[in-house]
């Protein structure tokens, strides 16, 4: 059996739950795992001297919990009750796939966590500039709303923070440029786990 744990992380708005989804529908017997699952609720995140809630860092979420749904599925991705279609294209590429089993796993802050980064075959992280990410997350609702100056005050800065973490501590990360099409960032993310899905069955 042939398991694959590929992460999806970045910049919020960056695109990343649109790519796992159709990646979900390209790959064979492919999952998918969102870190948002995994948020606290809201009285257990702590707010700072400007008041504004810290969703944006690792004590806002269930790391641990997290750490333990990817290994749980792991052990035994079969019995994930993942219903695989026919994946589209997959076919011609790849024989047998009966024994391949991958795990996409989305998020904003995957690669800052050291248990987590044990877990990872294939790493990507979608990046967008300032304006562009401003700019489609004030499009967006969330539940707690953001309130005025959060995203400049917040966001951006702890985004910032954990991109200068991740460049610092962890090797071969793929940067994805977030301005471009989701059929250009599909077609390299994809043709990407296929070779690597090819060498592991070599």
């Amino acid at each position: 059996m042939t398991v694959l744990v590929i992460g999806l992380g970045g910049v919020t708005n960056g695109g990343k739950t649109t790519l796992a989804e159709k990646l979900k529908k390209m790959l064979p017997n492919c999952d998918t795992m969102s870190q948002d699952d995994f948020f606290k609720p809201e009285s257990e995140v702590e707010t700072d001297e400007c008041g504004f809630k810290l969703y944006d860092v690792l004590d806002a979420l269930y790391m641990d919990e997290m750490v333990k749904s990817i290994r749980n599925w792991m052990k035994s991705p079969a019995s994930s009750a993942v219903v695989t279609e026919e994946p589209q294209s997959t076919c011609d590429k790849l024989k047998n796939t009966e024994d391949v089993y991958i795990l996409i796993v989305e998020g904003f802050l995957l690669y800052n966590y050291e248990p987590l980064n044990e877990l990872w075959d294939r790493r990507y992280f979608l990046t967008l500039p300032y304006e562009e990410c401003k700019r489609r997350r004030s499009t967006r609702v969330y539940q707690p709303a953001d309130g005025p100056g959060y995203f400049d005050g917040h966001v951006w800065p702890m985004y910032l923070k954990y991109k200068n973490e991740v460049e610092e501590n962890a090797s071969n990360i793929v940067y994805l440029d977030g301005t471009k099409s989701q059929e250009e960032l599909l077609s390299c993310v994809y043709s990407d786990i296929i070779q690597e899905l090819k060498k592991l069955r070599e």
